[in-house]
Formats: C-alpha cells, sequence, structure tokens
C-alpha cells in the first residue's frame, strides 16, 4: 500500500507521502526527517510542503503534532536560508518560503503558551527579527510582526522577544511608516509589483483592482499588529518612556485600522495601556492633541469608545495629570453622563456624576483650574441629578404640568426655527430642556437633536456634536441624531467620525419601522451616501501617503468602490444647492419631530396630549 502511494512522487519521502502514512511510528520517523532535511535540500519543490503545512498551521493552530516534531527548528532555518542565500531564494518558487515560514510560526505560537516556548527554544526569534528590520519585504514584515506579537504576549516568553531591544523601536517605526510603505513599494504603481505580492495576496483570483483592496487590509494588519506587538511592552511600565514619545503617542488616536481591520482596538487600545501607568498618564496629558482625539472617540460610534472613555476617567483621577486635561475631558463625559452601559462600565453615567462631583468640591476656591464654562456645565449635570431625585417624590399631575409647559415651549421653538429664527429656536429648544422632566427621556432626547440641528445651521458644529451626543446617550440609534452628529463632525474635519455615525444612520434607515416618511421605505438617502462617498475618500487608509507622494487617490464613485483613479479625477462634493436643499430639509425635519412618538405624547383630536409617562423608561 505503501509503495503503491509512493510510486507516482517525483520527490520520494515528500511532505504529502509523508501525511499519508497510516503506521503512527513509521509517520512520526518520517515527519522528523522530514522537518530535519529540508532546510538542507536544494532541489525544487519545496515551496509546496511548505505551503502545506502553511494550510495546516491555519486549519488546526493547537494540534501538537508538527511542532512536537521539529517544524519551529525547521522554519527558522528556513528563514535563515532565505536571509543568507540570495541565489536560492530566487530560483523555482523558494522567494514564497519565509513568508510562509514566518506566518507558520505565528499560527502556531497564537493560542498556547506551551508551543511559543518550544519556538523560543527552537531560535525562531533572531530571523524573525531580521524579517522585522525589513531584510526582504513588506510581506514578510508583516508576518514577522504578527509573529513576534504573539510570542510577546506570553509572560514565558516576553523577555526571550524584549531582549532584543531594537523589537521595540522597530515596531514603532513600522506602525508610523507601515502604510506609507504599502502604498509606496505596492499600492501606487500597479505595473511594478511583485508577482509573489500579487499571489500571496489574492491566491491567483483576481485582478489589480482586487490586489489594491488586499493590499489596504494587509496594510491595516500591519499597521495594528505593530501596535498589539508595542502593546505587549506597554504592560510593563520600564518600557513606558521608551514608548511615549511625542511624535508617536500624537499619532495613535489616528491609527484606526479602518473599515477593514474593525476588530483591531489599533491606537486607542495601545493608549489605553499607556495610561494604566502613571508615567504613560503624564506623558498623553502632556499632549494636547492626543486628549482632543480621545474626546473624538468618546463622542463617536466606534466600537473603541468605551476604551477613549477609560483613558479620560484615569487621566481625570490622577491628581498629577487632571489639571492639564479637565477642560476638554469634563466637557466630553458631560456629553455621555446618561450613558447607561458602555464597555466595562455598567453604570458609566453614575461613575461620571462620582467624578464631576469630587471635582466640584474640590476646586470651588478662586484659584481653579477649572473655567467657568467646564463649571456650568458640571453645575447643570448636578442639577440635573438633584432634579431627578425631586421627580421621583413628585406628584403625576405635577409632572403631567412640567411636561405639558415643556412640550408648549418646545413648539414655539420649532415655530421660530420655520420662521428662520435658528438662534431664537436654540433659546425655546433649552428653555424646554429645563423644564422637562428627566425622566422623560424620548422628550428630552428630541429636544437635544433638534438643538443640534440649530448649532449645525448656526455654524457651530463642536456644540451641535454635543448635543447630538447626549441625545444619543438617551438612544443610541436615534437615526436624526446620528445623522447631524455625522453632519457636525463633516464640518470639523473629522472624517472617521462622521463616517462611523453616517454608515450607522444607514443601517437605521434600512433597518427602521418607523412611521417617519424619511425612513419608512427602508431607503438610503442620498444625502447620505454622498456624505459616505465623501468620508470614504477622507478616511482612506492611503490617504496621507497618496497625498504626501502627489499619487494615486481612491475611486469611491464605481460600484465596486475598489478601482484606481488619475491624479486628475474629479471627486464629487456637495453643491451650493446640495446644501440649500439640506437646510430646507432640516427645517422639515423639525416639524416632524412633533410628531413622532420621541415627545412622550398623543395628540387627540383637541389637541391636548395624552399622557405618556409611564410608558417611559
Amino acid at each position: 500500500m505503501d509503495a503503491k502511494l509512493h510510486s507516482d512522487c517525483p520527490y520520494p519521502g515528500c511532505f504529502f507521502c509523508v501525511t499519508k502514512e497510516t503506521n503512527p511510528s513509521k509517520r512520526r520517523s518520517s515527519l522528523l526527517k522530514f522537518f530535519r532535511d529540508l532546510p538542507s535540500l536544494d532541489q525544487g519543490g519545496q515551496v509546496l510542503p511548505i505551503s502545506g503545512l502553511w494550510n495546516a498551521a491555519m486549519a488546526h493552530p493547537n494540534d501538537p503534532e508538527f511542532v512536537n516534531l521539529g517544524i519551529f527548528e525547521c522554519m527558522a532555518a528556513l528563514i535563515w536560508k532565505g536571509l543568507k542565500n540570495r541565489h536560492w531564494l530566487s530560483r523555482d518558487q523558494n522567494i514564497y518560503i519565509p513568508y510562509y515560514a514566518a506566518h507558520i510560526i505565528g499560527s502556531y505560537t497564537m493560542n498556547i503558551e506551551e508551543f511559543a516556548e518550544r519556538a523560543v527554544q527552537a531560535g525562531v526569534i533572531l530571523p524573525l527579527v531580521e524579517l522585522l528590520r525589513g531584510r526582504l519585504t513588506w510581506v514578510e514584515q508583516r508576518v514577522a510582526v504578527r509573529a513576534l506579537g504573539h510570542l510577546a504576549t506570553y509572560s514565558s516568553t516576553f523577555s526571550a522577544v524584549a531582549n532584543h531591544s531594537e523589537v521595540l523601536e522597530l515596531a514603532i517605526q513600522l506602525a508610523c511608516s507601515s502604510l506609507e510603505i504599502v502604498y509606496m513599494h505596492f499600492f501606487r504603481f500597479p505595473e511594478r509589483r511583485l508577482g509573489y505580492h500579487c499571489d500571496l495576496l489574492t491566491r491567483g483570483m483576481g485582478g489589480a483592482e482586487m490586489e489594491s483592496r488586499k493590499a489596504e487590509e494587509w496594510a491595516s494588519q500591519l499597521q495594528c499588529w505593530s501596535l498589539q506587538l508595542i502593546n505587549c511592552f506597554a504592560s510593563k511600565a520600564e518600557f513606558v518612556s521608551d514608548i511615549c514619545k511625542p511624535e508617536f503617542v500624537v499619532r495613535l488616536p489616528g491609527m484606526w485600522g479602518g473599515l477593514v481591520n474593525e476588530n483591531s482596538p489599533a491606537g486607542v487600545g495601545l493608549l489605553r495601556s499607556i495610561c494604566q501607568h502613571r508615567l504613560g498618564r503624564g506623558h498623553v496629558a502632556s499632549c494636547s492633541g492626543v486628549v482632543e482625539g480621545l474626546c473624538n472617540i468618546a463622542k463617536s460610534s466606534d466600537d473603541w469608545q468605551y476604551m477613549a472613555v477609560d483613558c479620560l476617567i484615569w487621566l481625570l483621577q490622577d491628581p498629577s495629570t487632571c489639571h492639564k486635561v479637565i477642560d476638554k475631558a469634563i466637557p466630553t463625559l458631560v456629553d455621555l453622563s446618561e450613558t447607561t452601559s458602555l464597555g466595562d462600565h455598567k453604570r458609566l453615567g453614575d461613575t461620571i456624576l462620582t467624578i464631576l462631583h469630587d471635582y466640584l468640591q474640590l476646586h470651588l476656591t478662586a484659584h481653579s483650574p477649572l473655567s467657568i464654562r467646564t463649571k456650568e456645565q458640571i453645575n447643570e449635570l448636578l442639577k440635573s441629578k438633584q432634579k431627578l431625585k425631586q421627580e421621583r417624590n413628585m406628584a403625576k399631575e405635577d409632572l403631567q404640568i412640567k411636561q405639558a409647559a415643556a412640550l408648549v415651549v418646545k413648539l414655539e421653538g420649532n415655530s421660530l426655527f420655520s420662521s428662520g429664527d435658528i438662534s431664537g429656536a436654540v433659546s425655546k429648544y433649552t428653555e424646554a430642556l429645563d423644564l422637562c422632566p428627566v425622566k422623560s427621556k424620548k422628550e428630552r432626547m428630541v429636544l437635544f437633536s433638534n438643538r443640534a440641528q440649530c448649532f449645525l445651521l448656526l455654524q457651530q458644529p463642536m456644540t451641535a456634536v454635543s448635543d447630538a451626543t447626549r441625545a444619543l446617550s438617551l438612544n443610541s440609534r436615534h437615526g436624526k441624531s446620528l445623522w447631524r452628529r455625522a453632519q457636525a463632525y463633516d464640518m470639523l474635519g473629522l472624517a472617521k467620525e462622521s463616517l462611523l455615525d453616517a454608515i450607522l444612520f444607514i443601517n437605521e434607515c434600512t433597518m427602521s419601522s418607523d412611521t417617519d416618511h424619511s425612513l419608512r421605505q427602508n431607503k438610503v438617502p442620498d444625502y447620505a451616501e454622498k456624505l459616505v462617498r465623501k468620508q470614504m475618500r477622507a478616511a482612506w487608509l492611503f490617504g496621507e501617503a497618496a497625498e504626501k507622494h502627489g499619487g494615486v487617490c481612491l475611486s469611491v464613485d464605481r460600484e465596486d468602490s475598489g478601482g484606481l483613479v488619475g491624479e486628475e479625477s474629479e471627486w464629487e462634493t456637495a453643491s451650493d444647492s446640495d446644501i440649500e436643499v439640506n437646510r430646507k430639509n432640516a427645517a422639515a425635519d423639525e416639524e416632524e419631530e412633533d410628531d413622532d412618538d420621541g415627545t412622550g405624547w398623543d395628540n387627540d383630536d383637541d389637541g391636548h396630549g395624552k399622557d405618556a409617562l409611564g410608558e417611559r423608561q
């Protein structure tokens, strides 16, 4: 039987023949010999078994068989051979081997610490560091940083990685330059792409456009995996100073991975690790751009919003950093104060109230570091909390009177808005918020959202973001507030935050059963599609590199949004007439708000509202 299996094989004893062996003893001895001899073979055909091993490692990374039989020693030797023998590397398809070898090491070490220990004992770190240095290309750097990141994750193998002092510096450099490297060495000039890079990216199943899309994904991974490796060092206090170089830290809020790598916490995840150390908090607080970036992430639809909130809370609770961040962090936390649950925070609002109460008690002196506006915001929030306590003891009839008064004032605001008196409408919505019971969450959500629309038209985008965030803290799926915040972030030039809100708004449009005519047909509005296209261009992964090098731009006008266009292509932008249409739509939108259930009232034929207080949360 064995002779029949092997009779047609041009390489007796090859990997595929060995894996068909049914005798356990023969299989073991054959695999031992295969892993021992493979690096010394010079004839062709080595890439096929390496590819087979890669498939096995991807499919069964926790299987100990190959680990126990010498696969790590074999892969380390093959990487060294590729680095030292360029003649061998250029023959046949050997150029693929270092990539596959490093990938195999990373796959077998990502889950089991014992496997990582075996890999370190087998000497994989030195050849991986050589790949990380860029001795070959960015493709090998990608899998090397992945493997080193896995090895650095475990306490028993971290020191083996950290002992190579350049690893951290190389990872920092790669996190900063990876997107530019991939853009310049692959994306920009399709005709110059290395053939084996194209094959690895698409496995032979795509042309230039498919290769370009995959290059974005791999570039994102290269950056995110570099950040994950750095994060392993950030958990150790002795490395924080080496990481917290201002020119690196200030870039972290912008390292988000993009839509192609939404599972990685990226830059904000590293900032969160840094902020767990007192020394790290000092460095972060000294970079105003970083604090602003954290505030923007905290008030966004980013999946890692809670990490930014964690950072802000730790910075405020540290006496050595609070005075540097307080006037930026507190307004952000005030806007989030009615958020019930976020990440690890099950009662985020209560946590924020406690922090702000403590600060107000500590900083009542004339030499207080708090600005007047910040004190007003804290006082307003604490008054709201006290107001809620009073409402619990208030008679139902009195609540109904307050609710009715708020509705009357709100209608006055809507009338002023429709007549073009936007500032007057703001005053009325503010008055209505003062009157409205705190527990009337739907009504207050609408008031905040309406006032956000006013601030958009008054060209006050920061205040619009604040009010839209207050509305979303009461209902995170309120489509109109998502759209208004997306517009405000667009005015501020914050493409990523605007994009994420616009995408969620579109999701709400397509999923909503709302009776509102703008959402009823489950159709994506043209204006939302236009904004998403605009922000995908602005937040494009290679956007900064393209601008720096005057290269190609991302075309998003094509159906697959994966093509390339030259420098002379026109990007679609909003015209003055489009803006005027949006202003008119906004005015109509205000009137619609009155009729939905967000008011908490059902209108009778006689115009009197029925109490819906008992139906609210």
